[in-house]
């Protein structure tokens, strides 16, 4: 068996007037998050993730931001493609782990709701999929309440 972990890493800003999603689910919050597509951090980052493991590059490379394909589209159509792509080449996931750092909204009320939803996306028992919160204290853009950053990890096997 061939092992392979990868990592990803995204950022985006608050911006008024949309709508926050993550994880592929709506929180409720007065900003949602500045972005091309929906700006889904969480799935931004498991895409990022799942490419590095299977080394077929990043997120950028499969939907460019100056791509008008990609304007305003859910992540979760990211997240399926890459799904396909990984499974075109042999891969299984074997788990995903994900540390969302936002100081606000409260991650831990939505956190069973994003690990379902990812999970059924990618075929796997909810085991398979964790999400956590950290905050940065008051530290940094996420601690100035600027934004949310993401980080995930995927454990892909052949």
């Amino acid at each position: 068996m061939t092992i392979r972990i990868g990592s990803g890493y995204d950022v985006h800003a608050f911006a008024p007037n949309r709508p926050l999603i993550l994880g592929g689910i709506q929180i409720p919050h007065e900003y949602g998050l500045v972005g091309h597509s929906d700006a889904d951090a969480v799935l931004h980052s498991i895409v990022n993730a799942l490419l590095g493991a299977a080394a077929l590059g990043d997120i950028g490379q499969h939907f460019p931001s100056e791509d008008p394909r990609w304007k305003d589209q859910p992540s979760t159509v990211f997240l399926d493609y890459t799904h396909n792509l990984i499974q075109q080449q042999g891969w299984h996931i074997g788990n995903i782990d994900v540390t969302i750092v936002a100081q606000r909204p409260k991650i831990a009320p939505h956190a069973l709701a994003m690990r379902e939803c990812i999970a059924k996306r990618l075929s796997l028992d909810i085991s398979q999929v964790s999400i956590k919160a950290a905050t940065t204290d008051g530290m940094g853009f996420v601690g100035r309440k600027e934004g949310i950053a993401c980080q995930a990890v995927a454990l892909l096997e052949k």
